[in-house]
């Protein structure tokens, strides 16, 4: 997905440029993601998908839990191109994560092919086109997840409502398979009540802009608890570098 000039965006990717804007966040459904990217080519998602089966496992858990799998790689983004940049120890500080933050924790790199996959290029140009983030020298982190819920529930945000200390971030479901809940919470510039929606499809999205919005994500149930069930989802954040 090439980036649109100013001139020519659609009608749907300027409503969420105009919701990101007034509101702090915008959710869009697949049917949405979908008309921005455009045909979606099947054999390029398979293999994209199927790189959430190679996960390792997360073992910084401060709670004990066995039910995250992840990977992990920075980007650098100037001047239009995009580098990958040397591995390195994901941090946050205990200010925004107070159960797991404080401490360099070293995940399992994300696959070379999942970075050079096309459907990674378009989710990520959708983000910097929602973002408007033009020509900024940014940072780029890319998480994937996978949250697995059996006999005991699986925790999508167990540090609860946050924020994760970066400039944007964009959040796509890439499975659930046999499990329930899993509500997405959005509380916007300090309100109490917050909006609540539920990621179902593959590509269902979420955009935000993270110093205006406390996020999270309700624990998972296996409908049958006789199986393990999960929830994969791409996170992309998004900080701006000074030069």
């Amino acid at each position: 997905m090439p980036l649109p000039s100013s001139t020519t965006l659609p009608d749907v990717l300027r409503d969420l440029i105009v919701r990101v804007r007034s509101f702090g966040w915008a959710s869009a459904a697949r049917e949405t993601t979908c008309q921005l990217l455009g045909p979606l080519n099947e054999e390029a998602w398979s293999g994209f998908a199927a790189s959430w089966d190679r996960l390792e496992l997360d073992t910084y858990m401060a709670d004990g839990g066995r039910y995250r799998r992840r990977r992990y790689a920075v980007l650098g983004f100037s001047e239009g191109r995009l580098a990958q940049l040397t591995p390195r120890a994901h941090f946050q500080s205990r200010d925004h994560n107070p159960l797991n933050g404080g401490i360099a924790r070293w995940f399992a790199q994300v696959e070379q092919a999942t970075l050079e996959n096309p459907v990674f290029a378009d989710l990520l140009n959708l983000c910097l086109a929602v973002f408007e983030t033009g020509t900024t020298t940014l940072e780029i982190e890319v998480h994937q997840f996978r949250i697995e819920a059996g006999l005991s529930a699986g925790h999508p945000t167990p540090e609860g409502m946050h924020r994760d200390g970066v400039d944007w971030v964009g959040i796509f479901l890439v499975e659930r398979k046999n499990v329930e809940a899993g509500t997405t919470q959005i509380c916007a510039d300090g309100l109490v009540d917050p909006a609540e929606f539920t990621l179902v499809e593959p590509l269902d999205a979420v955009f935000i802009k993270d110093n205006r919005v406390l996020h999270g994500v309700t624990p998972i149930t296996a409908q049958d608890a006789q199986s393990t069930g999960h929830r994969d989802v791409l996170v992309l954040t998004f900080r701006t570098v000074a030069v």
